[in-house]
């Protein structure tokens, strides 16, 4: 039997462990924390001595107080270190919760990008939040979105739809950016696509190994066993991840393509936990990342 001191003993003390997590949950983790998760990938088709470290991020949704340009920089210096062959930019870099003390434009975001530095350069692709947030995108169905115009304004190429060959080691191989999957908010039809998975592969004119960047994993089962890795974003690895287990993502696969890489029918795929937050900011077990993927 509790004595009522024992009784509000408990109570404050569960009250402080419940204020303790939300201040990880809603302020360091998402804020403060960074880590750098690496992925060994060996696919099948992969040429024999040809290594290549990609360095990906995903999911910026700038803003502050999350998302600020300082962090963005240090973020940026914090890639270059990792001494990458090649960086991609996977997606949704509008902000995606409403919880903004500071807006930030995509262009202010996109001239810190421009100073990533690898020997072959930065590309990217678009996110669902980057036409999302464009209404002029959003009601003639048609781009470039702003964003777009903002990272080429900067010099940053971004793939959409289309294949682009590369040469590193004196080896060849094709990096694809697919269109978004989610781009277009239909209300008797769902969402509506930017992607086109068979026009995109029909770019390829040889057998040089590929690389497939793709906002959403959903498209993971469609893409063919030549691909030898796909690179995602989208999902911060739910944003709330215990054992392994996200109990919401946002993907009609559910935890199947929540994060981190998965292999299957021979297939490689790598899902970053992203560097954002979308609808709430709030990371708990799944801290922002630089997700780097080296292939051999």
């Amino acid at each position: 039997m509790y004595s009522r001191r024992q009784f509000f003993r408990f109570l404050l003390g569960g009250a402080g462990l419940l204020t303790g997590l939300a201040s990880y949950g809603f302020v360091l983790e998402p804020g403060f924390r960074m880590s750098i998760c690496r992925h060994p990938v060996s696919p099948t088709n992969w040429p024999k001595g040809m290594t290549l470290r990609i360095a990906a991020l995903a999911d910026p949704h700038i803003g502050e107080p999350y998302m600020s340009i300082e962090r963005l920089e240090k973020i940026v210096e914090q890639t270059n270190n990792t001494k990458p062959d090649i960086v991609v930019l996977l997606g949704d870099y509008v902000a995606g919760h409403r919880f903004i003390s500071r807006h930030l434009s995509v262009r202010s975001a996109a001239r810190v990008f421009a100073k990533l530095r690898s020997p072959l350069g930065t590309y990217a692709i678009l996110g669902n939040h980057d036409w999302w947030d464009d209404p002029v995108a959003q009601r003639t169905r048609q781009g470039p979105p702003l964003a777009q115009k903002d990272l080429e304004a900067e010099g940053i190429p971004v793939l959409e739809n289309s294949a682009l060959k590369l040469f590193h080691q004196g080896k060849p191989f094709w990096l694809l950016g697919l269109g978004d999957q989610y781009a277009f908010l239909d209300r008797e039809k769902g969402y509506i696509g930017r992607d086109n998975l068979p026009k995109l592969m029909s770019q390829i004119t040889d057998d040089a190994p590929s690389i497939l960047l793709a906002h959403e994993p959903d498209i993971f089962p469609q893409v063919s066993s030549k691909i030898g890795v796909t690179l995602c974003g989208h999902t911060h690895g739910g944003q709330i991840r215990l054992f392994n287990y996200s109990p919401v993502v946002p993907s009609r696969y559910g935890n199947r393509y929540a994060y981190g890489h998965i292999i299957e029918d021979n297939k490689n795929l790598v899902v970053s936990g992203g560097l954002g937050c979308s609808i709430l900011p709030v990371r708990f077990g799944v801290p922002p990342e630089i997700t780097l993927i080296d292939l051999a």
